[in-house]
């Protein structure tokens, strides 16, 4: 039986997230470990993403996948690297987040 698209997005979240910080890690390419870190984890993400598009609408997945992980990316960079958000970045997250469960809870074109 093939993997729930909500899970495969999930992972696709995960390895996107994970990705995008090795690559803050890797700077610009020239360290090895964290850039074959940030190269397979965009693989992961891109090939999940693409398994996810044959079951849900492309604006839908996409509004999900970039939304969560704005917002996971910048827990990840205030975490790890000490970045830190003024008040209209972390209201503008918060309307993302927002926006994403609106299309979860109430949309019905989360799905097709």
């Amino acid at each position: 039986m093939p993997a729930s698209p909500m899970l495969l997005l999930g992972v696709a979240i995960a390895a996107e997230v994970v990705a995008t910080t090795a690559l803050k890690a890797s700077q610009g390419f020239t360290r090895l470990a964290p850039s074959l870190l940030a190269l397979a984890g965009y693989g992961i993400a891109f090939f999940c993403l693409a398994r996810v598009m044959n079951h849900m609408s492309t604006g839908v997945v996409y509004a999900i996948w970039s939304g969560l992980g704005i917002f996971l990316i910048a827990i990840a960079g205030w975490l790890l690297y000490g970045q830190r958000l003024d008040l209209p970045a972390l209201v503008g997250m918060g309307l993302i987040i927002a926006g994403v469960l609106v299309i979860q809870l109430l949309s019905r074109t989360a799905s097709h």
